[in-house]
């Protein structure tokens, strides 16, 4: 009898921790983001990231808004959630790199080179050196209207990938993974001088006979946490320069940067 008891009294218990292990593992896939359907890394990617399937949130990254819509997914599939989160990573781990590597610059000129590494069309061209464009779940509409390429829609993805590493990996991995993607652009602005864009061009074009350069905001588009703002410039009698940037005055300088270059390859 007492045999029996102990019997029964275990195997009830088995069925109490195979009931709780159950709801932990439905919890835990509750959690979770569901899964989408997968995706081909691009190799240079690919090296970046490692194992791949190690990284839950990866391709939740590289999912446009539209290809989340036509599958009725929830909002929480598309990338724009980990867009916000790898805008304030990057910010982060770009500051850090600067502080290093210019010990002597002061606050606004650290902004001034943060704000050029940082910007929309330095993210972009950083996207299309890992071929991350290739990678990208896009909707039908957005795919034909050529949005794979677009500077805008590479930079929210390539945010979104380093907030996903962030999330799955931590802050140190996020680190070497921003040094890697952004190196080519600390290496390039390292030998250059910490000067306001926006101020050079107004020196170059006043040397040149002409009046202060006028700004001129052309658009602004984007949900409230990721405005794209789009500036020209103007100076000389013509348009030198447009920019585009996660602020006014991130794409005026960027229009300077522009303007400055139109210049030098007029002369």
């Amino acid at each position: 009898m007492g045999q029996g008891r102990c019997s029964l009294e275990h195997a009830r218990c088995g069925r109490h921790h195979t009931a709780r292990s159950r709801a932990r593992e439905a919890l835990r896939r509750a959690r979770r983001p569901s899964r989408l359907e997968g995706v081909k890394l691009p190799e240079s990617l690919a090296s970046l990231l490692g194992d791949s399937g190690d990284f839950e949130h990866v391709e939740q990254a590289l999912t446009h808004p539209s290809y989340a819509n036509e599958r009725k997914r929830g909002p929480r599939l598309d990338y724009q959630r980990l867009e916000f989160l790898g805008d304030a990573v990057i910010q982060l781990c770009v500051s850090e790199a600067l502080m290093a590597r210019f010990p002597d610059a002061r606050e606004g000129e650290l902004s001034f080179l943060r704000s050029s590494i940082v910007s929309t069309d330095a993210l972009a061209d950083y996207a299309r050196s890992i071929d991350l464009g290739s990678a990208l779940l896009l909707g039908r509409g957005a795919g034909a209207a050529g949005e794979r390429s677009q500077s805008t829609v590479l930079a929210d993805a390539l945010e979104a990938v380093v907030g996903a590493v962030y999330l799955d990996r931590g802050l140190e991995v996020s680190r070497t993974l921003v040094a890697s993607i952004l190196q080519r652009g600390l290496d390039a602005r390292a030998t250059q001088p910490l000067r306001d864009a926006k101020s050079e061009l107004q020196e170059r074009v006043q040397a040149l006979g002409g009046t202060s350069p006028k700004y001129k905001l052309v658009s602004t588009t984007g949900p409230d946490h990721a405005r794209e703002f789009v500036a020209e410039v103007e100076a000389l009698g013509r348009m030198l320069g447009r920019g585009t940037g996660r602020s006014k005055k991130a794409a005026e300088q960027e229009a300077a940067r522009a303007g400055l270059q139109a210049l030098e390859g007029s002369e």
